[in-house]
């Protein structure tokens, strides 16, 4: 586990919540002399970092989330003091029940002192819950979606440092959730709903912005891995609009500097895959 002293500081600037007006030092990720070192990138384009021999394990995850210590509002920093006035008398009365939302999970968090994984887990949570309160402007239904996907990825590091906590199940649900918002994403901005501008970061990770490229990526990914697969009729048509999904990418041109040669290998790999799924389902079909 890394050294937080030499990791993270606290800022001098104190922040007021919106919510309930506690001031408090936002932790922020100190950078350079290797405490970095960049390793494999994963098909949900997560990347991995190498432990350093100075600086032990480090996950910038775990911070681009600004969180209330007093009363667990959360938001990502460019919105955390921009909040409307309805969202914050939403996120104000709902603040009993996004104290023990969270402790039903895991009921030792502190946002006082560094971060751990678990409070980067629920900074991820608690984003997801009152970006429910924010209007469209905010993209919020993208902020939900890429917020639980990558608690999805802190409940696999929290599975791997400990397999008997069931993180792993807890990673499924927050996949899910996931699944849903990415795709609800994907529908509101087709309909005119809610946009997903190319001014927003849209990760998923923090390393890189694969635009809305990868948000189509993530689409079809997200469905294969993890949709339902109890009925192959719905599991079909799923599939079938993650294909289209897919498709929309890699069929708009070559790789370029906003599109990757490694999302489009990505992309054509998972195209291939969804495909040979629904070849399965089909034949399965036939024999039944």
């Amino acid at each position: 586990m890394a050294d937080s002293a030499h990791v993270t500081f606290f800022s001098r600037e104190k922040t007021r919540c919106p919510i309930c007006e506690t001031l408090f030092g936002r932790e922020e990720l100190r950078t350079g002399r290797g405490r970095l070192i960049a390793g494999n990138l994963t098909d949900e384009l997560r990347r991995n970092y190498e432990p350093s021999r100075k600086f032990g394990e480090v996950t910038p995850l775990l911070y681009p989330v600004t969180v209330c210590p007093s009363c667990y509002y959360a938001a990502y920093d460019r919105d955390f003091l921009d909040i409307p006035e309805e969202a914050k008398a939403e996120i104000r009365l709902r603040t009993d029940a996004r104290l023990r939302s969270f402790h039903a999970l895991d009921p030792v968090i502190d946002f006082n002192g560094p971060r751990d994984l678990t409070e980067g887990l629920a900074s991820y949570f608690f984003a997801a819950v009152c970006y429910d309160s924010f209007p469209k402007e905010f993209t919020p239904t993208f902020k939900q979606g890429v917020s639980t996907l990558r608690g999805a990825w802190l409940c696999s590091d929290l599975h791997r440092k400990d397999s008997s906590a069931h993180w792993d199940q807890v990673a499924m649900i927050f996949y899910r959730k996931a699944r849903f918002f990415y795709r609800e994403s994907i529908d509101r901005e087709q309909n005119g709903t809610e946009s997903i501008p190319n001014t927003l970061n849209l990760g998923p990770d923090i390393d890189k912005n694969y635009g809305y490229d990868g948000v189509l990526y993530i689409t079809g990914l997200l469905e294969f891995k993890y949709g339902p697969r109890k009925d192959p009729v719905r599991r079909t048509q799923e599939l079938e609009r993650a294909k289209r999904t897919v498709s929309r990418l890699f069929g708009m041109g070559k790789a370029s500097k906003s599109k990757p040669s490694a999302l489009l290998d990505m992309a054509r790999d998972l195209f291939a895959e969804i495909t040979d799924a629904l070849g399965e389902l089909s034949g399965q079909k036939h024999d039944g």
